[in-house]
């Protein structure tokens, strides 16, 4: 009955966010679709910091070379195929995260994060100080690619609602192969992993494998996210690819919850709205050239009122609620 309410309710979401460019401006549209790409690419994340317990500082790699791959692939006078463009952008990103996950996994902890920081600025600095990406200048992507079999084409994502929906479509598709990877015997190997490695090894399994496959599968939907940020705003910098991008998507993460999917959606939702919040000079005046300071305190108050993050308010009332009523039964005794 539960699990039909959570259906009915999920479906119902669904449907609304599909129906907000009925009624949204083209900014309240553009900021929707923004949401959705970081929240594929908190998804993404979450997949290490959740399911294997790997905190990663480099993760933006993936997405940032993703993106330049859409880029520089794509013909400068005409829309690129998709159907070739998108597995290529992917299969790059993951095959860089092959060749450095197999290095950064020999490494736990705090050093994990910094060699996963150090590949990501190599990266960085490739596309940064090389005429390969244009330097600090960034590249412009003039077309958006589209789905085509020969000269019939297929999907034609130009039209900012058909990119829309396009955009959403992902999100969706990677919420669900996320969904059931986790409750995969794969799923419950990594979540083991996690919570004890050492015993997960002396049972047989070969974590090594299980967390360089985790990884590699964590670049491919984060080089998903990439390649549609790429298309959504037509230009790509090195910023990208800077820790500051995997530093914000790793907040995502945490601040919604890392215990639950849905909470990496909830953590991409909250930070975006309020990045857009603290910029507005409507509300702030000449103050939100300071959004960082505002921005900063809003993610330091959040962090220490949720614990377990947005995801796990319910669980939070639901304690102090028990906890409230056994101090009036006590109270009453």
């Amino acid at each position: 009955m539960q699990t039909s309410i959570r259906a009915i309710v999920l479906l119902a979401l669904v449907c609304l966010v599909a129906l907000i460019p009925m009624v949204a401006s083209g900014y309240y549209i553009g900021l929707v679709i923004k949401i959705m790409i970081y929240a594929l690419f908190a998804l993404s994340l979450h997949l290490l910091v959740g399911g294997a317990g790997l905190v990663s500082l480099g993760h933006a790699a993936f997405f940032g070379i993703a993106a330049y791959t859409v880029t520089l692939l794509s013909p400068e006078y005409a829309a690129g195929n998709m159907l070739w463009l998108l597995p290529v952008s992917i299969l790059i990103a993951m095959v860089y995260a092959l060749i450095t996950g197999a290095l950064a996994l020999r490494t736990k902890g705090i050093y994990f994060i910094m060699v996963t920081l150090a590949f990501a600025q190599m990266a960085y600095y490739v596309f940064h100080d090389t005429k390969l990406g244009g330097g600090t200048d960034g590249i412009y992507l003039y077309f958006r690619p589209e789905i085509r079999l020969g000269e019939w084409v297929i999907l034609n994502i130009d039209n900012q609602y058909v990119f829309y929906l396009f955009v959403l479509a992902c999100l969706l598709l990677t919420w669900g192969f996320l969904a059931v990877l986790m409750r995969s015997r794969f799923g419950h190997a990594i979540t083991g992993i996690h919570v004890n490695e050492q015993r997960m090894r002396a049972a047989g399994f070969s974590t090594f494998n299980y967390k360089l496959v985790a990884y590699v599968v964590a670049a491919g939907f984060a080089a998903v996210a990439g390649f549609l940020y790429a298309v959504k705003d037509g230009y790509v910098n090195p910023e990208l690819l800077a820790w500051e991008q995997s530093g914000l998507v790793l907040l995502m993460v945490i601040l919604g919850g890392s215990g639950r999917l849905w909470g990496a959606i909830l953590g991409a939702v909250t930070l975006t709205l309020l990045q857009e919040t603290f910029q507005a000079q409507a509300l702030f005046g000449g103050f939100a050239k300071n959004w960082h300071l505002t921005f900063g305190l809003a993610i330091i108050v959040l962090v220490a009122l949720l614990p377990k993050g947005l995801a796990g308010i319910p669980e939070q009332l639901r304690t102090r609620r028990h906890a409230a009523k056994t101090k009036s039964t006590l109270t009453a005794v």
